[in-house]
């Protein structure tokens, strides 16, 4: 098991309102698009079912769901030290992912209004929930003194610009990743309420149906346009985000195994179980999906996420950046041959239309 990083105090903007995270590769991340090949794309292969999706989000079925109740009034002094600076970093990285998707969905939304008046209102259904969670995590945030000012940073990320189909690719990956994460959270606390160390874990089975529909439009929205799956450059790139998702995961939550083990989890367990009904869900619609059940998966994940707490480890160190920088470099490139094997390695073909 991978240890995790000393302890450090949060630097805040002013009194309360907590300083974001350092923008890393492992951070979330804010996307912009071409939003002009965006209106112009044609769904009538699939309308039907985004039809039908998009009678889902207007149902709403958690528009009463993210409200505090009476178990978040009380003090949360008993979580301290470690456990609870890692607790503070898994809410500001979920509000950071969630107001991201929020967002993109809501200037997608006005950008195809009047264009592509489906995906428009998807979309726009779609921020709402987002904005929700990240509210609601924002919140919890604010229970243990400190919360994320969002203007500041909707002002102050780097974006990074995706095609539309790597949009897709990736949106519908952090969709379905999200799902089997929350899920997997809460049917674990769902037997063992002694773990169940703050009252938002509650909410977990609900909030995830959300991150399930969002993640069943974008399967839909692939669905619509064959040309991201039918060629030998789709799988290239499903490979990619596949392995891109699975590896951010992995590097940063055995990072912060003590948070999961304060929750009752293994983290390294955890992740492999929610890689494994992932990657299974991806193969309802990616035509590759990664062999996870190959012998040296694992052992490569291990071995990239060892070499990562090196990086850290090296980073916090006394001495000169420079020479800290030269120590990490060998590290840096053990973590990328070892990621180029897990991608060289013979993907699981999917036949079209075939649930894995």
């Amino acid at each position: 098991m991978v240890a995790t990083p000393s302890e450090a105090p949060f630097t805040e903007l002013r009194p309360g309102i907590k300083a974001p995270a350092k923008e890393t590769i492992l951070t979330p991340r804010f996307y912009t698009t071409d939003f002009e090949a965006m209106a112009a794309m044609d769904i009538r292969a699939n309308e039907e079912e985004l039809r039908a999706i998009l009678k889902e989000f207007q149902a709403d079925y958690n528009r009463h769901h993210f409200v505090r109740d009476e178990d978040f009034n009380r003090s949360w002094d008993h979580i301290d030290g470690e456990t609870r600076r890692l607790f503070i970093e898994f809410l500001e990285r979920s509000c950071t992912a969630e107001f991201s998707g929020f967002l993109l969905y809501k200037e997608l939304s006005r950008k195809l209004k009047g264009k592509n008046p489906i995906l428009a209102e998807c979309f726009s259904l779609m921020s709402r929930d987002e904005a929700r969670h990240a509210g609601f995590l924002n919140k919890a945030m604010a229970d243990f003194g400190l919360s994320l000012d969002l203007g500041f940073l909707t002002s102050h990320r780097s974006y990074t610009f995706f095609a539309p189909k790597f949009i897709f690719y990736a949106t519908y990956l952090s969709e379905k990743i999200g799902y089997w994460r929350y899920i997997t959270i809460y049917r674990h606390l769902e037997k063992h309420p002694e773990d169940r160390i703050y009252p938002i874990f509650k909410f977990f089975e609900n909030w995830c149906q959300d991150e399930n529909r969002h993640g069943d439009f974008f399967d839909a929205i692939l669905r619509a346009n064959p040309q991201f799956l039918n060629d030998w450059k789709a799988r290239l790139w499903c490979r990619f985000f596949l392995l891109s998702v699975f590896a951010t995961m992995y590097l940063n939550d055995l990072q912060r195994a003590k948070f999961y083990a304060a929750i009752g989890l293994e983290a390294r367990s955890y992740d492999l179980e929610v890689i494994r009904k992932t990657n299974w869900t991806a193969g309802r619609v990616f035509p590759v999906i990664l062999n996870v059940d190959h012998p040296q998966f694992e052992r490569l994940l291990d071995a990239c996420a060892a070499r990562y707490l090196q990086i850290i480890r090296i980073g916090e160190s006394q001495g000169a950046k420079l020479w800290k920088r030269l120590r990490q470099i060998p590290h840096a490139l053990g973590i990328g041959v070892n990621l180029l094997r897990l991608y060289l390695m013979r993907p699981v073909r999917v036949v079209p239309g075939q649930v894995c």
